[in-house]
């Protein structure tokens, strides 16, 4: 499966920003999916399944629970792909951070001279 296939599923997307915080049980990312999108836990379990076969997510097991967290390999891939299109908003980062640092300059100087 393709890697924006994987994440093209807001279940999916958001399983992997619950894990982005760190790792949590598959208990844990059940009660919050359940009460945010309504699906059961053997549906999230599928989720699961699918992020962590796809190479998404890694499990290991603590005693009768299993954590999941994220596996930053695929996103990296996602990244590099995204590279090719970066120049449609980098300038424009570019600009953005440019007129804040100029914001921030003249402000100093209007505080500093008492104004």
């Amino acid at each position: 499966m393709h890697a924006f296939d994987v994440l093209g599923d807001p279940v999916r997307r958001r399983i992997m920003e619950l894990l982005a915080d760190g790792e949590m049980s598959s208990g844990a990312v059940s009660e919050v999916v359940r009460e945010e999108f309504g699906i059961s836990q053997p549906g999230v379990s599928q989720h699961l399944k699918v992020l962590r076969e796809n190479g998404f997510a890694t499990v290991r097991p603590e005693g009768a629970r299993r954590l999941y967290a994220v596996n930053s390999e695929p996103l990296r891939d996602i990244d590099a792909w995204l590279d090719r299109f970066r120049r449609f908003w980098t300038p424009h980062l570019d600009a953005l951070s440019t007129e804040v640092a100029r914001g921030k300059r003249e402000r100093r100087l209007r505080e500093g001279s008492g104004q």
